[in-house]
């Protein structure tokens, strides 16, 4: 049962974010009408410069979902096969047996068993994400290395598999998302960034959202912070990089506003056809990065709360950047939150993150921001 929204409420535990240790963070709660946006905290933690909801950001794997929709509308002209196999459209790309066992279907709900490349174009995070033996070193290194996403797919794609096509659970994978893409481009004759815009952010009406060709952030925006676990201390700001490693994974710059205006079009069947969103709520389970089994759909997860509801979405993250954006089953209440630091916990001697406050604070505001 949901509670109309509570200025003071939700005002409050976005401070308490704040008082844990996040920078800064911004947020838009709506409930049918009533709308709230509300921001705490700095954009820069050197000048004091204060954060506002209406700043653009980087939300990472938030990008999924929108590569997933510019598939689907291309299953629904009849020019893409959801269980069509891979390597009829990218034989190179995915060849021999796995490139007629992968269908496309299994990229988008990561049970290719595609192996994720991130290790191996960064190589100081080689144990990622079995986070002990990683250390910062190639963020530095690679903040303004331009890659293009065949070789990160090569990457991916000769790396040992973690699984049999279609098992489960699937494990998450952006490699997946990199063929997408390439898969796009394949049967478009346009590059995914360019389709995806012309077709699922200029048909939202999406005003501050775009897929960036250049490292910087256009318009207003925050800083942002990686801690790394705290291997980097003070953590650093990585506002500035080349987004070339994630593309149409994890490259998309957004707003609150914005991401709730889509979110809320995708659940009205304005972006997508009902069929292709009810096939994007068919979950299977799938092993995060952080090594938790959740249910995962074709680029939507549900976030469900016995005896409150359910509500669909996705979360990003990126060198310093997150965001999570999430909408009620009935597309009523949403809530898109956007923080400035990333990888606040601390690493216990066997490599695994420990509690922090932030996470308790996290949680409570999405309660607040969802039920109320």
């Amino acid at each position: 049962m949901r509670n109309p929204l509570d200025s003071a409420e939700l005002n409050a535990a976005l401070e308490n974010v704040h008082r844990a240790g996040m920078p800064g963070l911004f947020a838009e709660v709506r409930d049918g009408e009533q709308v709230w946006r509300g921001a705490a905290g700095v954009a820069d933690v050197a000048t004091g410069r204060p954060v506002t909801a209406d700043m653009r950001h980087r939300v990472g794997s938030i990008t999924k979902t929108f590569t997933a929709a510019a598939v689907l509308q291309q299953v629904e002209s009849g020019q893409i096969g959801l269980d069509t196999p891979i390597g009829r459209y990218l034989p190179r790309l995915v060849p021999g047996e796995r490139g007629d066992a992968i269908t496309v279907r299994m990229l988008i709900n990561h049970t290719s068993g595609l192996a994720e490349y991130l290790p191996y174009a960064y190589p100081s995070l080689k144990a990622f994400p079995a986070f002990a033996d990683t250390g910062p070193q190639s963020l530095d290194d690679n903040q303004f290395t331009r890659f293009h996403s065949t070789e990160l797919i090569e990457m991916g794609v000769t790396a040992p598999a973690v699984g049999a096509p279609g098992g489960t659970p699937g494990v998450y994978s952006n490699t997946n998302y990199l063929l997408l893409g390439a898969l796009l481009e394949q049967v478009t004759g346009t590059p995914a960034e360019r389709y995806i815009t012309r077709n699922v952010i200029e048909r939202a009406g999406l005003r501050d959202t775009e897929l960036p060709a250049a490292p910087h952030v256009n318009g207003p925006h925050s800083q942002i912070y990686e801690a790394w676990f705290g291997m980097i201390d003070p953590p650093r700001d990585y506002s500035d990089y080349d987004m070339s490693f994630v593309g149409p994974a994890a490259s998309l710059i957004s707003t609150v506003t914005d991401l709730n205006r889509f979110f809320g079009m995708l659940f009205a069947g304005e972006i997508v056809s009902p069929s292709s969103l009810a096939q994007m709520q068919r979950t299977v389970p799938v092993v995060s990065q952080e090594g938790k089994t959740i249910d995962y759909g074709l680029g939507l997860y549900p976030m469900e709360t016995p005896g409150q509801g359910t509500f669909w979405g996705h979360g990003g993250t990126v060198w310093g950047a997150g965001a999570l954006a999430m909408t009620s089953a009935d597309g009523k209440r949403q809530m898109s939150v956007a923080v400035n630091l990333q990888r606040w916990n601390r690493l216990d001697s066997s490599g695994k993150p420990q509690p922090h406050p932030l996470d308790d604070a996290l949680a409570a505001l999405h309660r607040v921001a969802m039920y109320g």
